[in-house]
């Protein structure tokens, strides 16, 4: 509950100037003079009870304060004016070195997790899928349906695709994908443990394009920094080559990523996050409810008690 006027609160000090007015004006009152009268009407159970009116008063001017001060109750709604999402494709490498062990349980299968539970943030946001390897594949097209697309993500694996690290096709599959987009901010997010050695697209080129059709491209190189081991019981070495994807970022107006290990590639999932903020506008509303009639009333009342009292019970005799 809120007041409108808490200022009136000051009024309480009245109660205690009023009870020190009450406490001395009876104390003058009383009479020294003794009259042989029955005990039970001088020491009687209405003189005992007499000062319940004067608490009739004050409580009566309690709530006639309370009430000046003008209680309120207020309930808020809101309602969703305008989201404004963001368009993202994800673009997953899945040559074979994404096999490799130095992620738990291997590259490709911590890329997959944290990629859905970036999924799963990004509520508001139309989110594809592009695989790439020595070609490349749009596993699923913008969608709002992040439960399709998660089922999509998981069932992405290695060796579907001619082996091979296109990362020049896999950029451009994505910016085909969100060239036509009319959202505010379309974004790719480029993830490869590799160096570009297939395909007939130069990632450069690539990244020229997206800056034509204003895409930012955040990439990512995932791998330990030196060998790494590998099913079989072999070992391969990470080959990022990070010049390129920092080049391939800087020219579209991204960043670029590294991640040596699990927990570092989910901190950059969310630096991500936090780089590409969806726009929500949100308009509230207010139901203020005036409470103070209902200390009026309370007020009246026991205003009307008091002087039921004082012209019944009490009533003076003269």
């Amino acid at each position: 509950m809120n007041f409108l006027h808490p200022f009136f609160f000051w009024l309480f000090i009245l109660i205690p100037l009023l009870c020190t007015y009450y406490f001395f004006r009876n104390k003058k009152n009383v009479s020294s003079i003794l009259f042989s009268l029955p005990i039970s009407f001088s020491h009687g159970l209405k003189a005992q009870l007499y000062p319940i009116l004067f608490i009739l008063r004050l409580l009566s001017i309690a709530f006639i304060i309370i009430a000046l001060a003008r209680p309120q109750t207020t309930e808020v709604s809101s309602d969703t004016l305008k989201k404004e999402g963001i368009d993202i494709m994800i673009a997953m490498d899945i040559s074979s070195s994404m096999l490799a062990q130095d992620f738990y349980p291997d590259r490709l299968e911590a890329a997959k997790e944290l990629a859905i539970e970036f999924i799963k943030r990004r509520k508001n946001d139309r989110i594809g899928l592009v695989t790439y390897s020595a070609v490349s594949f749009t596993q699923c097209p913008l969608t709002t349906d992040h439960d399709i697309l998660i089922n999509m993500m998981k069932k992405v694996k290695t060796g579907v695709l001619t082996d091979g690290t296109a990362i020049g096709v896999g950029l451009a599959n994505c910016i085909n994908r969100l060239k036509e987009s009319k959202a505010e901010s379309k974004i790719i997010i480029l993830l490869t443990d590799g160096e570009n050695n297939s395909g007939v697209i130069d990632p450069i080129s690539a990244a020229n394009m997206a800056r034509e059709f204003n895409i930012k491209t955040y990439t990512i190189g995932v791998g330990s920094y030196g060998t790494a081991p590998y099913p079989g019981g072999y070992s391969v070495r990470s080959s990022i080559d990070e010049d390129l994807l920092s080049l391939v970022s800087d020219t579209t107006g991204g960043v670029y990523f590294r991640a040596d290990k699990k927990s570092e590639l989910a901190r950059v999932y969310e630096e991500i996050e936090l780089l590409e903020k969806t726009e929500i506008e949100e308009i509230k509303f207010y139901n203020i409810t005036e409470q103070y009639f209902i200390f009026c009333l309370l007020a009246f009342i026991f205003f009307m008690i008091e002087i039921l009292l004082d012209y019944t019970v009490f009533r003076k005799i003269i």
